[in-house]
């Protein structure tokens, strides 16, 4: 493989076998250059300039520490800059620099605080253990993603908000639509090949895709009206309660804040975590060793095993920063109003910093991943309810069904997330220890 034969750009490169991705970026960190990446045209849309490839470890870094130079601002998630309507439904506070994003991760971040999350503990226990037992009733060859990794993640976080149970399917639905925008299954587009012969999404297909990850960020902006005029009224202790009557200093969230935050918990707290489960799953099934290091000493390993799943996978793929004056950053000089791209899941396989960077080891010390993004002021708000999350699923499963193991996934097409839409599973009789709960 040699750097002409990547194009980051290409739809066809994020289908690609894991270990060929994991092979591609390994030779660009080797390249003595910096990596230029362009996007394919979109109908209707601006056309993206391009970004600068962020693959090492070091880079990346830096970057997330520097937010006066690599802005979050107008967009964080999205390679190219979408239409300004749409900013209604998706300008949350990741896509924001200080003051604003400080403003609204001061009045969140306490219902991310280590109190509010012993509170949940028990909660999640019992809904992990509650999962497993339908899975169980399920059978022995069921969809692992459905029926188990997407189930925990989604429940806890509607019930931190307050979203009733009736909701929790269709949360699922519209989670997957806006995170799946570049998977013909979620949008219902088709991939067309340019005059150069690059993978891309046709004109009308466009139109089709913008309107249908318009109308999923519309939809749960109507659920997080409904909530929030709920809550105003009358009060509970849920986290939809506290955002919408939160005053700190003054500084309220105002009614678009809310409901573009509500949408950022619902899809982060939902997707990410969900795939950092399914993706355990399968890497113990290919690392038997690892499983068997785990069940000797779990209590004494899971927290380890946690951080490398979230490093091998890195189930968020990049965050895209703009540079806002020239910097020079690692013997590279990198100029105003140009954009970059940081490659998480690059970064996290960095020779430079990882000893074996593509072997899963439970064991491994120290493990700086970047897999909850980098260090400064956007490093994932709910890491410690996601570990906690994965820890507790991963006990409930390996107490109950000691030999469960992944088939083969249906992975996502996507260059934003690593994600599985269905992984089935199979399983022996479930052992006779009781449930955690």
């Amino acid at each position: 493989m040699t750097p002409a034969d990547i194009d980051l750009g290409d739809l066809r490169f994020w289908s690609r076998p894991l270990d060929e991705r994991a092979r591609a970026f390994a030779v660009l960190r080797a390249q003595p250059t910096r990596v230029f990446s362009t996007l394919p045209k979109l109908p209707f849309l601006p056309q993206s300039p391009g970004s600068w490839a962020l693959v090492h470890h070091a880079d990346v870094t830096e970057a997330s520490r520097n937010p006066q130079v690599f802005s979050s601002e107008p967009s964080a998630t999205s390679p190219a800059d979408m239409p300004r309507w749409m900013d209604k439904y998706f300008n949350s506070m990741i896509d924001m620099d200080d003051p604003r994003h400080a403003k609204i991760r001061r009045i969140v971040s306490r219902a991310f605080s280590p109190r509010m999350l012993a509170k949940a503990e028990d909660d999640i226990a019992r809904r992990a253990a509650r999962i497993v037992d339908e899975l169980i009733e399920a059978g022995s060859g069921s969809d692992f993603v459905s029926g188990a990794a997407a189930r925990l993640p989604v429940e806890v976080i509607c019930d931190m908000l307050g979203i009733p149970a009736r909701h929790y399917r269709r949360v699922v639905d519209l989670t997957n639509i806006i995170v799946g925008y570049s998977d013909p299954e979620y949008v219902g587009a088709t991939v067309q090949y340019s005059s150069s012969g690059k993978a891309e999404i046709g004109r009308i297909d466009t139109v089709r895709m913008l309107g249908t990850v318009a109308s999923a960020g519309w939809r749960l902006h109507r659920l997080a009206a409904q909530l929030g005029r709920e809550r105003r009224k009358s009060p509970t202790d849920d986290l939809t309660s506290a955002l919408v009557n939160a005053n700190v200093d003054g500084e309220r969230l105002s009614p678009r804040e809310f409901a573009t935050f509500f949408l950022l918990l619902v899809v982060a707290g939902n997707e990410t975590t969900r795939n950092a489960i399914a993706h355990g799953l399968k890497l113990f099934t290919e690392h038997p060793e690892q499983r068997e290091l785990l069940l000797a000493d779990f209590d004494g390993r899971i927290a380890g095993a946690v951080e490398e799943i979230v490093r091998f996978s890195s189930p968020v793929i990049f965050m895209r920063r703009n540079v806002t004056r020239d910097y020079e950053m690692n013997g590279h000089t990198y100029r105003k109003g140009e954009r970059v791209t940081l490659f998480y899941w690059s970064a996290n396989r960095d020779e430079s910093v990882f000893t074996d960077p593509d072997t899963f080891d439970i064991t491994r010390s120290p493990n700086p991943h970047l897999g909850f993004g980098g260090p400064g002021p956007h490093f994932c708000l709910g890491a410690n309810l996601a570990r906690r999350e994965i820890t507790l699923m991963f006990r409930e499963l390996f107490t109950r069904l000691p030999d469960i193991a992944a088939g083969e996934p249906d992975r996502l097409q996507s260059g934003f997330i690593n994600g599985y839409k269905r992984m089935p599973c199979t399983f022996g009789t479930p052992a006779t220890a009781a449930s955690s709960a």
